[in-house]
C-alpha cells in the first residue's frame, strides 16, 4: 500500500539517505534530502588535555553519554600516552552511562557502569542517579557534540562540583540548506520531517531561533507538519524544544522509522505497512 502517496517527506540525515528515499518512494512519496547534521570534528590537543587533567586530578563520577565519546576519550589518552593511567582512574571511579553504546564501548575496555539509564535518554539517565548522593562529588561530564545545559544544571542543583569534556563537534550545515528547509517547514511545503540525531533538532530549531522564527516552527510541527524521530534520545532533544506531537518506532532503526511514518498515514486510510525488505 502507497500509505505516502503525495506526502513530502524530508530527510535531514546524512546517513543512508538512499536507502530512505527508496523507501519514501515505494510508499508513494516525495523525498526531500535537506541535510541538517553538518560534520564531526575532533579537537586533538583540547582533548587530550581534558582527559591529562582528568587522570591527574580526584574524580568521584564520569558521565558517559555517547560511545563515541567515551572512545574519542580513550583515544585521546593514547595519543599522550596515558592510556593505563586512564584506565586506571575509570576502574578506581564511579560511571554513568547513558545509552547501549556506551555500555557496549566501556565492555570493551573490561568496564562495566555503576549506573545506566533505562531508556537512552538524557532523563533515564537523571533518574538512574536520583538516588544518588552527588553533594560536593568531583563529576566529569563527556558532552555529546554540544552543550547540555538540562544535566548540567541538575548536577549543579545535586551542589556536583561539574568538569564538562567535549570530545567531538558537530560543525553546522550548510545554511542555505537550512533555510531552505526553514522556508518549506513554514510555508507548508512538507507533510513530515524526519530526524535521526539530535544535532539536526538542535541546529534547526537553532536556526529558527536566531530569526525569531522558532515559535512558528514549532507550531507547524505541532499542527500540521509530522515531526518524525529514530528513536527516543532524538524524540526526547524535540521535546526539549517545544515539539509536542512525535512519533518514534520501538526500535532505533532508520528504516523502522520510515515504517512508523507510513503506519501513521495507514492508520488515516484504514491500511496496514509491511517491513521493509532490507532494513536501513
Amino acid at each position: 500500500m502507497q500509505t505516502l502517496l503525495g506526502k513530502r517527506v524530508v530527510l535531514t540525515g546524512t546517513r543512508k539517505t538512499e536507502e530512505l528515499a527508496t523507501i519514501v518512494k515505494k510508499l508513494g512519496g516525495t523525498p526531500l534530502p535537506r541535510p541538517a547534521q553538518g560534520t564531526v570534528t575532533v579537537p586533538p590537543h583540547e582533548v587530550e588535555r581534558a582527559v591529562g587533567q582528568l587522570v591527574e586530578q580526584p574524580l568521584d563520577w564520569l558521565i558517559l553519554t555517547t560511545g563515541i565519546g567515551a572512545e574519542h576519550l580513550y583515544q585521546a589518552a593514547a595519543r599522550i600516552h596515558a592510556e593505563d593511567a586512564f584506565l586506571a582512574k575509570l576502574q578506581q571511579c564511579k560511571i554513568a552511562a547513558r545509552g547501549y553504546k556506551t555500555v557496549r564501548y566501556l565492555k570493551t575496555l573490561g568496564l562495566a557502569p555503576t549506573v545506566r539509564d533505562d531508556d537512552g535518554t538524557t532523563s533515564g539517565l537523571i533518574r538512574a542517579l536520583e538516588p544518588v548522593d552527588l553533594e560536593g562529588c568531583q563529576v566529569a561530564l563527556q558532552l555529546y557534540g554540544d552543550p547540555a545545559p538540562r544535566l548540567v544544571e541538575w548536577l549543579t542543583a545535586r551542589k556536583a562540583q561539574v568538569t564538562e569534556i567535549l570530545p567531538y563537534q558537530h560543525i553546522p550545515p550548510d545554511k542555505t540548506v537550512t533555510q531552505t528547509l526553514l522556508d518549506e517547514i513554514l510555508q507548508d511545503k512538507v507533510d513530515a520531517v524526519t530526524f535521526t540525531s539530535t544535532p539536526q533538532v538542535r541546529y534547526l530549531m537553532a536556526f529558527a531561533r536566531e530569526r525569531q522564527l522558532q515559535d512558528e516552527v514549532i507550531a507547524r510541527l505541532n499542527q500540521d507538519i509530522v515531526a518524525v524521530a529514530v528513536g527516543k534520545v532524538t524524540a526526547e532533544a524535540l521535546r526539549d524544544e517545544g515539539v509536542t506531537r512525535i512519533i518514534f518506532p520501538k526500535e532505533e532503526r532508520m528504516g523502522s522509522m520510515m515504517v512508523t511514518l507510513a503506519k501513521y498515514y495507514g492508520q488515516m486510510l484504514g491500511q496496514s505497512v509491511d517491513e521493509p525488505t532490507e532494513e536501513a
